[in-house]
């Protein structure tokens, strides 16, 4: 197992926003892309927070959202959509929302709305 699937969500979750905030985007647009891929709403985001879920848990929980397909590109120099497997795939499907934010990407963009 690698390692990453059993840390807790909450201690990256601080670091998305630090990188986010450096890069004048808000928690909340965070938020709206954690939203968009895995359906939770905040209160729900909150608890699994609160509850010190690990990535296993937090994506084992969550619902994604079925366009997570069109997420394409590099993270950590590996393709996300040939990652074989899936909660790897999962995190950094994730991850690639967090970096298209950062790079100051439209919301609407990152969301891959139509």
């Amino acid at each position: 197992m690698t390692r990453i699937f059993g840390t807790p969500f909450a201690a990256v979750y601080p670091l998305y926003v630090a990188k986010l905030e450096k890069k004048n985007r808000t928690r909340a647009e965070l938020d709206q892309a954690i939203e968009w891929l895995t359906g939770f709403d905040e209160p729900t985001l909150k608890r699994l927070i609160d509850e010190g879920a690990t990535f296993e848990q937090f994506f084992a929980a969550a619902h994604l959202n079925p366009n997570t397909t069109l997420i394409t590109g590099v993270v950590c120099g590996v393709r996300v959509e040939e990652i074989e497997d899936p909660l790897m795939q999962k995190i950094r499907y994730l991850d690639k929302l967090v970096d298209e934010l950062a790079k100051g990407k439209a919301i609407e963009k990152v969301l891959r709305a139509p």
